[in-house]
């Protein structure tokens, strides 16, 4: 049986153990460059398996919320080498997630003010991130536009650009984030697509913009750089499908001769309840499609574990890996934590989105 301090092979990737560190949105990167506090932050948290970075913009119309990281920029690139290269001299091994927010946005984070995209005008009963004057608050999401189809491949290559992008920065790879509702999420179900043309109706023209991007960035830096992020069934930002088992189980099954290097999956409600009562889903039989289909990257569970949990799910052989997401903010030694049954700090809400250093790198290691 597989131990959660077991080395992992994912594609390329190297994991020295089978923790994996989730995106986190931290708003602190102004102009959307990470600053030098992003190296510390992320090179504390090194000991993990892997780092999957924030959830970063592909492109200025892929911004959703203030003060977060881009890829698309010279001053970007250089931000996060500084970052990639501090964590690489640390032993970690870093992804970066590749996002566009489709419509949780809000105009005054679009270029020239313009609405967020979607692929339907459907407002989202959500809210986003913005900075006035230096104060941080949340606002509702504005309405958006519906995304022509002639502009769809110019979103998938400006997804391929940033896979391209995140590699010459430093990073050992990308994540692709089609999930919690943002653009390729709200693509493929039904409560956000509300399409007749190719990319709407049928599941299979549902899942078509998902596809299209996963392929294009394969070809530009290979299936075993590539890892995917999904949420069958999570409510985040106003987002649900009608049936999400067989979509998710025909997604998996077209992603299967990629060649990818993992796939991480939300299990419930992100940052919630495991289990919806009025969202069934067996994602024991998601894997099996995947598996059934030839497709053999790591699969990485996510959402409300803990470590008694997620060894029992390495060891079922349930997933390969767990990925982790806030107990990393105010326990940067985490892998150390758990693999010695030491008590987890708590996180300092106050200071979780935007801000300095306080609540992002002064946490202290175990004694």
């Amino acid at each position: 049986m597989a131990s959660l301090f077991d080395p992992l092979q994912a594609g390329a990737l190297r994991l020295a153990n089978r923790i994996v560190m989730a995106p986190l949105t931290r708003n602190r990167s102004p102009e959307a460059i990470p600053a030098d506090v992003t190296a510390t932050y992320y090179t504390q948290r090194a000991s993990a398996g892997l780092i999957v970075s924030e959830a970063t913009a592909i492109s200025p119309q892929g911004q959703g919320y203030a003060d977060v990281p881009g890829l698309y920029g010279t001053e970007q690139l250089d931000g996060w080498k500084r970052v990639t290269k501090s964590v690489h001299e640390a032993g970690g091994q870093i992804v970066c997630q590749l996002w566009h927010v489709g419509r949780i946005s809000h105009n005054d984070l679009q270029p020239d003010g313009q609405p967020p995209v979607a692929p339907s005008a459907v407002t989202a009963q959500a809210k986003t991130y913005l900075i006035k004057d230096g104060a941080g608050s949340f606002a509702p999401t504005s309405a958006p536009r519906a995304l022509d189809a002639g502009e769809l491949p110019g979103i998938v290559q400006d997804y391929r650009h940033a896979a391209r992008n995140a590699i010459a920065a430093g990073f050992d790879g990308v994540e692709i984030h089609a999930a919690n509702g943002y653009l390729i999420d709200q693509f493929l179900k039904t409560g956000a697509n509300q399409r007749t043309d190719d990319y709407g109706g049928s599941i299979e023209n549902r899942a078509r913009l998902l596809l299209e991007v996963t392929r294009a960035v394969v070809e530009e830096i290979g299936g075993d750089r590539t890892g995917i992020r999904l949420s069958p069934v999570t409510p985040a930002n106003d987002i649900v499908d009608a049936d999400p088992q067989p979509l998710f189980d025909h997604v998996v099954r077209e992603l299967a001769p990629l060649g990818l290097a993992f796939v991480h999956v939300i299990e419930g409600a992100t940052g919630g309840p495991r289990e919806l009562d009025d969202r069934p889903f067996d994602y024991a039989a998601m894997k099996d499609a995947y598996r059934a289909a030839g497709g053999r990257a790591a699969w990485i569970a996510n959402n409300g574990y803990d470590k008694t949990l997620a060894e029992q799910a390495v060891a079922s052989g349930h997933a390969d890996a767990v990925a982790f997401g806030r107990p990393f903010i105010a326990n940067p030694d985490l892998v150390h934590r758990l693999r010695d049954n030491l008590p987890l700090a708590q996180i300092d809400k106050a200071t979780l989105y935007g801000g300095g250093a306080k609540g992002y790198t002064d946490y202290p290691k175990a004694a």
